[in-house]
């Protein structure tokens, strides 16, 4: 067969597997489409399915395949941390400017440090700092790794359990859009090249300018040129960002950051963002799969995955927990809000990617660290749900 056939059989396993364990396991309460699909990507991995059918994976996934489907999730990928810029909204978290940054900075300094002592205790043994990170970088990357909350995927859970037009879901979203800016922001400083440190300064420089001209040039486009032009930008900005040393995940979220979400119908958008759900991000979901390893041994993987998960859990929920003392919140609603925050799924798979594309991690801190963010997305409907009952109880 030619490249083009392996290529479709490739995206039909891609995109049928996972929808088919989905719906006939009928796995929505404890693992969404989008967790099932992070699972099938590493299931059709090299450390699985490769392990399993070494001649069938190398036939299917060769290396013209992995090319075309890299080329789809990087550009998949990018659109989808587009938007997630795109949709944050600092007026309202300024509004509610004590709460907010008092519950954000708990949801994300207390994960963080706790993750870092995990990544302090895990480092003492080799294998996990990659041929390009240092210490720093990797105790740095994987607490912060541990502070992650998935915005996007935070939108869909608290759809699910009826709370997002709710003040609690609204809550919650500025509390995750404040740690969604420092999570960009500690990426960008963790990715900080000296050698081009002077360039990086010289992108940014340039880039507020870029900015202040797309934002002119917005408020006189119609809706549908809007789209277009954003599109341009985001190819344009991506690759400045890349090139000068900083990763093409950050210009995107710059690059959607910039912009005003009223630019664009919430029907459109909200659409936009379904449609890569379904038809994109699945390529990205398999392509992050086929980098995972367990060369240090499955055990140690899976023993670091359970470290991970127990730090990001832990110091996510005490963080919040301290939050809602100071802040006289109601009786659970800090476990509620701790849970849906600690959701990992995505937006921390994206942070490691680009760790792992610089060669600050290795393939085995990268394993688990993507085990984590799974496990950590499974626990999320199935802890909230009993305690939003229990709350919803307690205000009768």
């Amino acid at each position: 067969m030619g490249t083009t056939e392996i290529f479709l059989i490739a995206l039909t396993i891609i995109l049928a597997v996972p929808y088919l364990a989905w719906r006939l396991l009928r796995t929505d309460y404890w693992a969404p489409l989008v967790v099932v699909q992070i699972v099938g990507g590493i299931l059709l991995g090299p450390g699985v399915l490769g392990a399993a059918f070494p001649d069938y994976y190398a036939f299917v996934f060769n290396p013209q395949v992995i090319g075309s489907l890299n080329g789809i999730a990087w550009w998949a990928v990018m659109m989808f941390v587009f938007v997630a810029g795109l949709e944050l909204d600092i007026s309202d978290a300024w509004a509610n400017r004590r709460e907010t940054a008092i519950t954000a900075a708990g949801a994300l300094v207390t994960p963080l440090l706790f993750g870092a002592a995990a990544a302090a205790l895990l480092l003492q043994t080799p294998g996990w700092i990659g041929p390009k990170g240092n210490y720093g970088q990797v105790v740095l990357g994987i607490g912060m790794a541990c502070a992650v909350t998935a915005l996007p995927i935070l939108v869909l859970l608290m759809e699910k359990l009826g709370i997002f037009r709710q003040p609690l879901g609204q809550r919650i979203l500025r509390y995750a859009s404040l740690d969604d800016v420092a999570i960009w922001g500690v990426l960008a400083l963790i990715l900080v090249d000296w050698e081009r440190v002077g360039r990086q300064a010289v992108f940014l420089v340039v880039f507020a300018f870029a900015s202040w001209a797309v934002r002119a040039l917005f408020r006189r486009l119609e809706e549908n040129d809007r789209w277009y032009v954003s599109l341009v930008w985001l190819a344009a900005v991506g690759f400045a960002a890349d090139w000068l040393g900083l990763h093409f995940m950050v210009g995107a979220f710059l690059a959607g950051a910039v912009l005003d979400a009223h630019w664009f119908s919430r029907e459109r958008l909200d659409g936009f963002r379904q449609f890569l759900l379904l038809a994109v991000m699945p390529v990205f979901f398999l392509s992050t799969g086929l980098r995972t390893q367990w060369d240090v041994g499955g055990v140690a993987v899976f023993g670091a995955a359970f470290l991970f998960l127990a730090a990001s859990v832990a110091g996510k929920l005490v963080g919040v927990r301290i939050a809602g003392r100071i802040l006289g919140w109601a009786t659970g609603e800090a476990s509620i809000i701790g849970w849906l925050l600690q959701t990992k799924a995505l937006i921390m798979i994206i942070f490691v990617n680009v760790l792992l594309d610089k060669g600050i991690v290795t393939n085995e801190t990268f394993t688990a660290l993507l085990l984590m963010a799974v496990l950590s997305t499974m626990l999320t409907v199935p802890m909230v749900t009993p305690k939003l009952k229990k709350l919803d109880l307690s205000h009768k």
